[in-house]
């Protein structure tokens, strides 16, 4: 059964691939920012990965044999980079609305795409996004639900590092290991990491279970689904690819915000991400037909 799932989204278009699983990762983040008041953004976060690797350890059981020092410093790279974008993110979340995090969230895989691209073309789109993240920082200083708070900037900004790291890692862990083993320990990874932070921020409350039941759909929204078919689709389209497709990520994130968390969405906001939404769209219609090579 795992391995005729395994063998289904290859069949998908890579790109479709990567925005089922942009809009599966933006409304869990909706969702776990219900959550915050009652565990916080450390615990939300730490059950949220806890949860994916034990999922992902039950459905695919994966093989540790036979690894060599550099399949696991793949791996441990891959779970620093999935904590650190995560946590970050998640505190972010608690201090500045969805769409706009996401947004400027959104620089890591700007600057992947432009050391990676080779085409003067795809180097006008990446502007035109970059211009859209300018526009929403220099527009948010508002008042009320849509205002940006200072740390919440600073924290999206290092979620994008982080995420930037995480593109990188993954295409590396998607070359070393087969199906999603990779992922489930690179979670496992993460989860370790996050035990500390996690139980210190959501404290008695992580064992009660309506906030472990939506740890568990947080988990699945959030991290198996999203990144099982992120990590497929980057065995056949380039890290500057992936990055350009995940400029609709605002897009999804504001829609989320608010059907969700009823964000109102500032004009400003809604002009940065339209300029997000045109370069991600450009930037699909021109690339190259041919794509690497599905690699196994």
């Amino acid at each position: 059964m795992i391995d005729n799932a395994r063998e289904r989204p290859a069949r998908v278009p890579a790109q479709v691939l990567v925005l089922g699983g942009a809009m599966s990762v933006q409304f869990g983040s909706a969702f776990a920012n219900k959550l915050f008041p009652l565990a916080g953004p450390a615990g939300v976060v730490f059950l949220r990965l806890a949860f994916g690797a034990v999922v992902l350890l039950a459905a695919v059981r994966p093989s540790w044999r036979g690894r060599t020092r550099s399949d696991w410093r793949a791996v441990i790279g891959f779970g620093v980079m999935l904590a650190g974008m995560n946590w970050s993110f998640y505190e972010a979340l608690d201090r500045t609305p969805l769409g706009p995090a996401v947004t400027i969230e959104f620089i890591g895989p700007l600057v992947v795409a432009v050391l990676g691209s080779r085409r003067w073309l795809d180097t006008v789109w990446v502007a035109l996004a970059g211009g859209g993240v300018a526009i929403l920082g220099l527009g948010g200083s508002g008042s009320g639900q849509t205002a940006l708070h200072p740390a919440g900037v600073a924290l999206a900004l290092l979620a994008g590092a982080f995420w930037a790291g995480y593109i990188m890692m993954s295409k590396q862990v998607g070359t070393r290991f087969a199906g999603l083993d990779g992922l489930a320990s690179a979670l496992v990874v993460g989860s370790v990491l996050l035990v500390v932070p996690g139980v210190l921020g959501g404290g008695s409350a992580l064992l009660t279970p309506h906030v472990l039941l939506g740890g568990l759909a947080v988990a699945m929204l959030s991290s198996v689904i999203p990144y099982s078919l992120e990590l497929t689709a980057l065995r056949r389209l380039s890290a500057a690819a992936f990055g350009l497709l995940m400029s609709l990520e605002p897009a999804v994130a504001a829609l989320a915000g608010v059907l969700v968390l009823h964000q109102a969405l500032r004009l400003t906001t809604a002009v940065a991400i339209a300029m997000v939404i045109v370069a991600s769209a450009g930037s699909t219609l021109f690339a190259r037909r041919a794509l690497p090579a599905h690699i196994d």
